[in-house]
């Protein structure tokens, strides 16, 4: 595991749900998709949800039906579990187009990595994508610091790598810990292992950070 904030998040035993699923033999469908095309396709349905243009793509009996007998999702998408940020909408996508995994403050643990391999690896799917959003609820309580209820706490200790690297830099806090909670995740899911990592050098794969402004509706990548 390349990346420092990955273990510092998830500890020793992050590889196990990993390797299980490396392990395991995947069908050998096509991708739909390619890693090039996927992303132009999801920010043409996010552009669509901007503007009102909706298409509502996919969400037909028969569409369903196809579906049922096997799936084809053309991303991954992991965001936040907020009631504002629903990723099917927001990029006007239908069923069996997206392969979504969500939680507060979109972040990461051994089971979205288990998650996001079995997409990749079993579903062929070229395209990740981390979307963060503004306003996001988990954030400010890392950014405040102190003690956290219950199990939020650790949700709140795994954007703690966030807020370290946004303080100092200009703008809003809030903001800043959002945007680099996305980047960080992006970065260690690009060195990821056994399967992920490998996959986006080799360009199977891509993975990108996103934001997405819940007044506008658009979603913005971030570099």
């Amino acid at each position: 595991m390349k990346s420092a904030f990955l273990v510092a998040m998830l500890g020793p035993g992050v590889l196990s749900a990993s390797l299980l699923v490396a392990a395991t033999p995947g069908h050998d469908a096509a991708p739909t998709m390619s890693s090039e095309g996927a992303l132009p396709h999801l920010l043409a349905g996010n552009q669509r949800f901007v503007t009102g243009a909706v298409a509502h793509p996919d969400q037909s009996a028969p569409r369903r039906l196809a579906q049922a007998a096997e799936q084809t999702p053309t991303a991954i998408v992991l965001a936040c579990s907020g009631s504002r940020v629903a990723p099917e909408i927001l990029f006007d996508q239908g069923i069996g187009n997206i392969f979504v995994i969500r939680n507060a403050g979109n972040v990461l643990d051994d089971h979205v990595i288990g998650s996001i391999e079995y997409a990749v690896a079993h579903l062929h799917v070229p395209l990740v994508v981390v979307l963060g959003h503004a306003k996001c609820g988990a954030v400010p309580a890392a950014v405040e610091g102190g003690h956290a209820p219950g199990h939020f706490s650790s949700i709140v200790a795994s954007i703690g790598p966030a807020v370290k690297f946004a303080l100092g830099h200009e703008g809003e806090a809030v903001d800043n810990t959002v945007r680099a909670n996305a980047r960080l995740i992006r970065d260690a899911l690009a060195d990821s292992e056994p399967l992920i990592g490998p996959a986006v050098k080799t360009g199977k794969i891509k993975v990108v950070a996103g934001l997405y402004e819940i007044t506008s509706g658009k979603v913005l990548l971030l570099p």
